[in-house]
């Protein structure tokens, strides 16, 4: 079993950052692909980003290539999402989910595991 606990979420004005932190138990992340999705209000969850266990490849939504960057640190079993220059549109409720091995998949099925979510607020 793994349990994921996401922690780092706030209130931030728009183009500021944010650092996200995913913590995994139950399992070594270097074994698991690891996700990012949010869900703004009466939307559907969607992806943000994906690292896959092996390290040698990760997935971005186009929404937030170039601004976003997902991480991994193997010594603290962490995996984190650093949010710069956040917009209104990414104000959401974002969750971390883990898949054993697996691909850094974009989907929601591609992932067993799930945190219990951390909001972001992003004001303009």
């Amino acid at each position: 079993q793994v349990q994921l606990v996401e922690s780092g979420g706030g209130l931030v004005q728009a183009g500021g950052s944010l650092r996200l932190s995913c913590a995994a138990s139950g399992r070594t992340v270097s074994t698991l692909s690891m996700g990012w999705f949010r869900q703004a209000p009466a939307k559907e969850r969607e992806f943000v980003a994906a690292f896959s266990w092996s390290g040698s490849s990760t997935n971005y939504a186009d929404s937030v290539k170039g601004r976003f960057t997902i991480s991994r640190d193997n010594a603290k079993n962490t995996v984190y999402l650093q949010m710069n220059s956040l917009k209104p549109e990414d104000m959401a409720v974002y969750y971390c989910a883990a898949n054993v091995l697996g691909v850094p998949g974009r989907s929601r099925d591609d992932y067993k595991y799930w945190g219990q979510g951390t909001q972001v607020t992003v004001s303009s």
